[in-house]
């Protein structure tokens, strides 16, 4: 297996740095007296389509060839990935090809059609996606760019923490959710290499927790039901996301829906900044484990900010 380095990580950061956005690092002084550490907030939810996904989206589109340009690119998600490949796709003259589950938020819908995209829509199951998205592929000769199992796409990711690192360089742990993997991966593969003593751990809905079962047990376990108001965490980990979480990562730490709705909050009322229910999982595996972070200094990526305002998980 081909897996990516920090050095791939550092090519892909010279290669994306011109399109996409060096986002705030931001500090909530009122957070960190209730959480007890000095948290410093990574705000990918200022990035383009208002998520990380842009990163790795934009990394895998300019790593084509001009042959696989012309054919354009393909991909199945529920919304950020999918607004993040279209928007990068279109910057580049490049067709992009959308399979979306049917039940996937409005303001994800809106934003993939907003930016050109071409979608087919499907069953809200992995089977229906992979098996949609391989059609629409044999149908149009598309790359495909997979949301998140993907050495260009994990590339993309990691440079998020490079960045952070950037900013603050006395980080003890930073903290991403986890999902399909390719955030968490790509964090875990820069760090491990370029600062070692930096713990990565990850935050996961218990309701959708196969990362946790799958990095306790070291054997893959896909996911089962996962009714989590994370909406971008119901995905199973890939092949190459399993591999490096297994052997890079240093912990998953599974919170309830509950934690995730007061950690969403937390975020809206005292830093007055609008995030994703996703985006709130780390702060939530910080709050329901206090004592492992007390007077530690954390960098927590705050993945997106694609929120359906008609949708509230608060009043």
């Amino acid at each position: 297996m081909n897996l990516p380095t920090a050095e791939d990580i550092i090519e892909a950061y010279a290669r994306i740095m011109p399109h996409v956005h060096q986002t705030a690092v931001l500090c909530s002084s009122a957070i960190n007296e209730i959480v007890g550490a000095e948290l410093y907030f990574k705000c990918e939810n200022f990035q383009k389509v208002g998520a990380f996904k842009y990163r790795g989206a934009t990394n895998a589109v300019l790593s084509l060839s001009d042959e696989q340009k012309m054919r354009g690119v393909a991909t199945h998600s529920s919304g950020n990935h999918a607004a993040a490949l279209a928007l990068a796709a279109q910057m580049n003259g490049v067709k992009a090809h959308i399979v979306m589950p049917d039940n996937a938020p409005g303001i994800k819908k809106k934003a993939v059609m907003g930016y050109g995209a071409e979608i087919t829509f499907c069953a809200p199951t992995l089977e229906a996606r992979e098996k949609t998205l391989e059609e629409v592929i044999l149908n149009t000769g598309a790359t495909l760019v997979h949301p998140y199992n993907q050495k260009e796409v994990i590339c993309g990711q990691g440079t998020a923490s490079l960045e952070l690192m950037q900013t603050c360089d006395r980080l003890d742990a930073v903290m991403t959710p986890v999902g399909g993997g390719g955030l968490l991966s790509g964090t875990a593969t820069y760090l491990k290499a370029k600062h070692p003593k930096v713990e990565v751990i990850a935050g996961e809905p218990l309701n959708a927790n196969d990362a946790y079962l799958s990095f306790k047990s070291k054997s893959f376990q896909p996911v089962v039901n996962p009714d989590t108001i994370a909406d971008g965490l119901r995905t199973s980990l890939g092949s190459i996301t399993f591999e490096i979480i297994k052997n890079k990562v240093d912990d998953i730490l599974t919170v309830s829906e509950a934690t995730i709705i007061e950690a969403m909050r937390l975020i809206w009322e005292r830093m007055k900044i609008i995030i994703e229910p996703s985006s709130a999982v780390p702060l939530a595996a910080i709050l329901e484990n206090k004592e492992r972070f007390k007077g530690r200094k954390v960098g927590v990526i705050l993945t997106g900010g694609n929120v359906d305002l008609d949708h509230l998980p608060f009043k």
